[in-house]
């Protein structure tokens, strides 16, 4: 079914505007990537950078892209470059907030996905990983993050808190296998974003995204078009949505 969805020799070649992470770029999907996608496999950063590209357009029709802005996981997960020179990409894009704007910003740390949301304006930042268990942030991304806050602080000329706030959203959903973390990732930015008043800490604590089915989007030249739905609570899921 996948295979003749999607041509085996197609690539298909993006161009991710500069609005969407700060810095145009050009990027493409393999006939694999698809594939893995489709089949609930291990995705790639640029399979979710794609899906970031598609909601970005979801915030620009809800007039929201003043409170929300995206950070591109490829430039900023494990093996992307040196803390430093990560923690100054993050912080670039963290200076052209707009008040009280947060940021999404998903993160590997080597084979597993994970969504920081940063709020630079109330140097606080919120932890959520679909993994079962106590889980912890990654010191690699704490230091990233905790930099960039630190000299966004020095853009706007505040001196800041002694430490940066962190939180760990209760009530996150679980994968339920090894393979899911990233669609439950995307999963996240997109529950979010499509609450107006952005009031998911709230909504988290009181397992609020398990409300939600699962619609996954990811912006195809041909715009194809799956029907099935399933939900994201306790099986692994067999199918994708792709919107227009």
């Amino acid at each position: 079914m996948w295979k003749r969805l999607v041509p085996q020799d197609k690539t298909l070649n993006f161009t991710i505007d500069k609005e969407v992470f700060g810095l145009e770029r050009d990027t493409f999907l393999l006939p694999e990537d698809i594939t893995q996608f489709a089949g609930m496999e291990e995705i790639v950063a640029t399979v979710i950078a794609v899906y970031m590209r598609y909601l970005h357009d979801v915030l620009k029709q809800a007039n929201m892209c003043s409170m929300v802005g995206f950070i591109d996981p490829a430039t900023v997960s494990a093996n992307s470059g040196t803390i430093a020179d990560r923690s100054r990409l993050v912080a670039a894009r963290l200076q052209r907030t707009d008040g009280e704007q947060i940021f999404m910003m998903p993160y590997n740390p080597g084979r597993h996905w994970i969504l920081l949301i940063v709020r630079p304006k109330r140097e606080t930042v919120y932890f959520l990983d679909p993994l079962p268990g106590n889980r912890v942030v990654d010191e690699e991304a704490k230091n990233i993050v905790n930099s960039a806050i630190k000299i966004y602080n020095s853009h706007i000329a505040r001196s800041g808190r002694k430490a940066v706030i962190w939180k760990t959203l209760l009530g996150t959903p679980k994968q339920p296998s090894s393979v899911e973390c990233g669609y439950y990732m995307m999963r996240f930015i997109r529950d979010i974003i499509m609450d107006p008043s952005l009031a998911f800490e709230k909504k988290v604590r009181r397992n609020y995204l398990h409300t939600f089915y699962v619609v996954f989007c990811i912006i195809n030249d041909g715009h194809v078009k799956l029907p099935s739905l399933n939900r994201y609570t306790t099986s692994i899921m067999k199918n994708i949505v792709v919107c227009d």
